[in-house]
């Protein structure tokens, strides 16, 4: 009987970098692998065992071998899970902030998924965007080019075609582009205004979760300002004005958290903080919010084409809204 044949693998090289020196080889690779979700950290280790990972052309050993600046990497990935169908256009509605003919600025409203995910096949924005596309012209295609979580709510940039897409990454991503959001948080912060530096990484027991650390994982920054919050006899609840540096996956909510200021509402990184508000019908308010309260306010760069300043801003959706006027947290 003949042994069957190993199932085809791609080879990821990459040369470890100052965030991976003396940390585990099984945590590096995950950090590196943040673009393959479903790869877990004993997946890893097997791989590891089965000398399918090597440093500098020798085999990795063990699970807890120590990374050195400088050290080369090669691992053997199993090829990634078949790709999804293609998109499909579905007539939806499309709250509109901005449009030109190179790009729209949309306004995500809680609860829509962005992109068609695991269970999610359609009913997405990217569906929707796709029907709205449909008198573009030739060559057009919508193209996101930032990203929201389900339950964060705010503003959208999409380019209309390739080009302007890598343009208006730049452009978000150069000095001067602002990406402001509003949080209502637990808690009260330290300082008027501060900054949050700590570096983000997959959290290797949960690859759903992020978490903060401040020698492993990707430089991360948040500039946070309190706008307003609550009287001491009510309860502990502050509004929050935060503007991204960096744009790592889930980076204010784990930023926030990590300072003991979790969002109200946020499923993964929350607490039952709601638990400590005197006032019963804001308490029930908060444990009943159905998603984490951010919401994606503005978002200032140049624009892609013209080099002229370029602002969107979405006004604050219902649910937050009414949660903000319950708690009396007004601000300008």
């Amino acid at each position: 009987m003949s042994t069957p044949a190993p199932p085809p693998r791609l080879v990821r090289a990459f040369r470890a970098d100052r965030g991976d020196a003396r940390a585990r080889i099984d945590r590096v690779l995950l950090r590196h692998l943040a673009d393959r979700p479903e790869i877990s950290r004993a997946e890893v280790q097997r791989w590891i065992g089965e000398g399918l990972v090597k440093v500098n052309g020798a085999a990795a050993g063990k699970p807890a071998s120590r990374v050195a600046t400088g050290d080369e990497i090669e691992v053997f990935l199993p090829l990634p899970p078949s790709p999804r169908p293609g998109l499909v256009a579905e007539e939806a509605p499309v709250a509109i902030l901005y449009e030109d003919e190179h790009l729209l600025a949309v306004d995500k409203p809680p609860g829509l998924v962005v992109h068609p995910t695991h269970g999610y096949a359609g009913g997405t924005l990217a569906n929707a965007l796709l029907w709205l596309a449909r008198d573009w012209g030739e060559g057009a295609r919508p193209g996101l080019v930032n990203r929201l979580d389900k339950g964060t709510s705010g503003v959208l940039l999409v380019a209309k075609r390739p080009e302007i897409h890598a343009a208006l990454s730049r452009a978000l991503r150069a000095r001067g582009a602002e990406k402001e959001y509003l949080a209502v948080i637990y808690g009260r912060t330290p300082f008027a205004k501060g900054r949050i530096d700590l570096k983000i990484l997959r959290d290797p027991e949960d690859r759903r979760r992020m978490a903060t650390s401040k020698t492993e994982g990707r430089d991360s920054a948040t500039l946070y300002e309190r706008l307003a919050e609550t009287p001491l006899d009510v309860g502990a609840l502050s509004l929050v004005r935060c503007v991204l540096l960096t744009g790592r996956t889930h980076q204010i909510r784990v930023h926030l958290e990590s300072q003991g200021l979790p969002i109200v509402g946020d499923p993964v990184y929350g607490a039952p903080r709601w638990k400590g508000i005197g006032d019963p019908e804001l308490a029930a308010l908060c444990r009943d919010f159905p998603r984490q309260a951010l919401h994606a306010r503005r978002l200032a760069l140049a624009h892609p084409i013209t080099g002229e300043p370029f602002e969107v801003t979405a006004p604050v959706p219902p649910d937050l809204a009414t949660l903000l006027s319950a708690a009396g947290l007004a601000w300008a």
